[in-house]
C-alpha cells in the first residue's frame, strides 16, 4: 500500500493522509472520510472507498486525526474543537473541488461541521451512525456517578471499551471544550443530500439519536437507510456495499435530483426515511 503524506500543522502536529487526486476528466465530486473516535483510516470502509474511487478515478482522501492512527500527538489531548481543525487542514489544504464527505460515528459530527463551515464545497453527506454530540448527548448524560466524579476531581475517566481496544481516557477537557461545538440545537443549515447508514444492531448510537440527527439538518432529501443485522461498525461485506451504493448515488447527484424532482412532482418518489 501506498505510504502516507503528512502535512504540518502551526502547532507542529503532524497529519497523516492518504490522497488519490483521481483521473483527468472523470466528472465526479471527490470522497472525503472523516473516521471515528479513536479509529483511524485503515478501518474496513475507509480502506474500501479507496479502492472503490480508484478504480473508477475518482478522487479520494482519508486521514487520520492527531492521536489517531499515523498523526502526532496523544489522544488524551485531542479535543472536538482541535480534531475538527485537523479535517478543516486536510479539506482546504489537500482537497479539490466539491466532496461528498464520509462520515463514521464521531466523523459524521465532523462532516456536519464541517458542511457549516464549508458549504459551498460540500455537495453531499453521508453519515454512518453518525454521533453528533456524543460527548454530551451520550457521554456525559450516561456517565456513571463514579465517572463523574473522576472527570471533576482527576480530570480524566477511563471508560471501558465495547472492543479490544482498551479503555478510552475521557477528560474534562473533551467534555468541556466539545460543548463549543455542539449542532443539534439545529437547524444545521445544510440544503445539499444526506444519507444515514444506521445498523440497527447498533450498540452505541441509538435509532433516536440517529433520528435526531436527521430532524437537525436542514434539508429537504435525507434518508436513513437502516440496515437490519448492521452493528455500530457497519463494516460487513453487505453493509460496505451499501455504503458503496450510496456515495455512487450522491457521487451522481445532479442526475439524481433531476429525477427525483420529476418524479416527486407526480408522487412517485418523495424524500423519506426508511
Amino acid at each position: 500500500m501506498t505510504r502516507h503524506s503528512i502535512l504540518a500543522r502551526p502547532d507542529g502536529t503532524t497529519i497523516a493522509y492518504r490522497h488519490d487526486a483521481g483521473r483527468t476528466g472523470v466528472a465526479l465530486p471527490g470522497v472525503l472520510f472523516c473516521a471515528g473516535f479513536k479509529s483511524d483510516m485503515t478501518g474496513n470502509k475507509a480502506v474500501m472507498l479507496d479502492a472503490f474511487c480508484r478504480a473508477r478515478g475518482q478522487q479520494y482522501t482519508r486521514f487520520d486525526y492527531r492521536g489517531h492512527g499515523a498523526s502526532s500527538g496523544d489522544f488524551a489531548d485531542g479535543t472536538i474543537g482541535a480534531w475538527f481543525a485537523d479535517l478543516l487542514a486536510v479539506f482546504d489544504a489537500v482537497t479539490k473541488g466539491p466532496q461528498i464527505v464520509v462520515g463514521s460515528s464521531m466523523g459524521g459530527w465532523m462532516a456536519l461541521l464541517l458542511a457549516l463551515a464549508r458549504r459551498g464545497r460540500v455537495a453531499g453527506l453521508v453519515l454512518i451512525a453518525p454521533a453528533a454530540d456524543f460527548t454530551i448527548e451520550l457521554l456525559w448524560k450516561n456517565m456513571p456517578a463514579d465517572g463523574r466524579r473522576q472527570i471533576q476531581g482527576q480530570g480524566v475517566w477511563l471508560r471501558p471499551s465495547l472492543y479490544d481496544d482498551g479503555p478510552y481516557p475521557i477528560t474534562r477537557a473533551l467534555i468541556e471544550e466539545s460543548r463549543g461545538h455542539l449542532v443539534l440545537g439545529g437547524p444545521i443549515s445544510f440544503d445539499g443530500p444526506v444519507r444515514i447508514l444506521h445498523g440497527l444492531l447498533d450498540e452505541v448510537i441509538p435509532a433516536a439519536h440517529v433520528t435526531r440527527v436527521a430532524a437537525a439538518i436542514a434539508t429537504d432529501d435525507i434518508e436513513i437507510l437502516s440496515i437490519e443485522n448492521g452493528d455500530h461498525r457497519l463494516s460487513q461485506p453487505g453493509d460496505l456495499a451499501k455504503l458503496r451504493h450510496v456515495v455512487d448515488e450522491l457521487s451522481r447527484y445532479p442526475a439524481a435530483r433531476a429525477d427525483r424532482r420529476g418524479k416527486s412532482a407526480s408522487g412517485a418518489l418523495r424524500p423519506s426515511h426508511s
